[in-house]
């Protein structure tokens, strides 16, 4: 289909740059979850789409991953970006890229980030997904 695109980073959303990305090592001595090495933390993630596609043809698909480092936002918080393929099902598959929620905490200094996404248009259609990351473990 012509207005089929698989193309990741056509699905990065508008306000989130390549840059943004990248570690801030620009105040190391600030505590915002970075080793000694100056990297930050991240998250794996594991989900299902919802079901979707042709009529006599629906299926989902699953996927999995381990997101970017800590995107800070302004005024506290964070956080991350998600680029991943789903597995191929049907005889396709999808791409997704998102940024997740900001941190919701769980107990005992740990977090999750819920998210919500939609994947790329393949084979005629798109899934829609819900899910939270695993928990982030703090090993300060």
């Amino acid at each position: 289909m012509a207005n089929e695109n698989n193309l990741s980073r056509g699905l990065l959303p508008e306000d989130l740059l390549p840059e943004d990305l990248l570690p801030d090592n620009k105040d190391k001595d600030k505590k915002d979850n970075r080793k000694d090495n100056g990297q930050s933390h991240v998250h794996e993630f594991v989900g299902s789409t919802r079901i979707a596609g042709p009529r006599k043809l629906e299926h989902n698909h699953r996927f999995a991953g381990v997101t970017s480092e800590v995107i800070p936002l302004p005024g506290g918080g964070h956080i991350h970006a998600i680029f991943t393929n789903t597995d191929f099902t049907e005889d396709h598959l999808h791409e997704l890229a998102v940024k997740t929620g900001p941190a919701i905490p769980v107990g005992n200094g740990r977090h999750i980030h819920f998210v919500e996404a939609t994947t790329t248009l393949d084979a005629g259609h798109i899934h829609e997904a819900i899910f939270v990351t695993l928990i982030e473990d703090p090993t300060d």
